[in-house]
């Protein structure tokens, strides 16, 4: 993804969202459901049924940014609220895209003291 300006928010959209849905669309549910102005260059993310395809909806200034991302395999980790919003971090963000648990993030190795 495209780096982004220190500062952004990035708002996951609990529950479920329509993926037929393109700028017009996410962007009054982000102003509608989430309350938050789709205009104001923080980052929303919606995720569809199935949980295989999300979409990040960005203004950068200049025009809104349309991002979709689907899974070969397995699905998107989301909160089980049916409504409202979760706020993330671009390091949760991070991990969201890529599949994996941004809740609990597990280490799978101990880091070593040197002394």
């Amino acid at each position: 993804m495209i780096g982004l300006p220190a500062g952004t928010r990035i708002w996951l959209a609990a529950g479920l969202t329509d993926m037929r849905r393109g700028f017009d669309g996410l962007a009054a549910l982000a102003q509608g459901a989430l309350e938050q102005d789709p205009f104001s260059g923080h980052v929303f993310v919606f995720r569809g049924r199935r949980g295989d395809l999300v979409k990040l909806l960005w203004w950068d200034g200049q025009g809104l940014c349309l991002f979709a991302k689907r899974l070969e395999k397995g699905r998107f980790i989301w909160p089980q609220a049916l409504s409202g919003s979760v706020v993330l971090t671009p390091a949760q963000l991070s991990m969201l895209l890529e599949g994996i648990d941004w809740r609990m993030p597990v280490r799978t190795t101990q880091p070593t003291l040197a002394m």
